[in-house]
């Protein structure tokens, strides 16, 4: 279970507008300056951080807790996240048209599951899945099934 994951955005209080609107969420000044976070209130503890761009998490040192400090803002990243929404397909495909960001409706056949290919700032995808589209996602993520796509489990190399 995830219940939070922070991305940076060039315009981080629109972003996370955004996706207070998609996840049916709240808005928040975050802890630190300039971020933002969106909270559905859901029964997870769901929530986003959006942070400035080029802001990122380091490891402290010793005993102290890790912290965000800023540097050289990327275009693209490879983390992503699909995450289950109370919106409908239209209201995300409308909301994505808005904002100018690139929204794709990606079916089962073209990929193991559906899903809506939501970029954040034409930069984070984010993968939206409406209520419609959960149960074929729960069903695709079952062990068999991903056995048939991805072939049998394999042992990590011990370091």
């Amino acid at each position: 279970m995830i219940h939070h994951i922070s991305i940076d955005a060039y315009n981080p209080l629109r972003v996370a507008g955004v996706l207070a609107e998609i996840l049916k969420g709240k808005v928040y000044k975050f802890l630190i300056p300039g971020s933002y976070i969106v909270m559905p209130f859901d029964n997870y503890g769901t929530h986003f951080v959006v942070f400035k761009a080029g802001d990122v998490w380091i490891p402290g040192t010793d005993t102290q807790s890790a912290k965000v400090i800023q540097t050289t803002p990327t275009n693209f990243v490879a983390s992503h996240a699909a995450i289950s929404v109370p919106t409908t397909h239209q209201q995300i495909e409308q909301i994505g048209q808005r904002e100018g960001w690139r929204t794709l409706t990606r079916q089962a056949g073209d990929a193991p599951f559906s899903a809506i290919e939501f970029w954040v700032e034409d930069r984070i995808l984010l993968e939206f899945l409406p209520p419609e589209f959960v149960p074929q996602y729960l069903q695709t993520m079952q062990p068999d099934v991903m056995e048939q796509i991805l072939g049998q489990p394999i042992e990590p190399i011990a370091a």
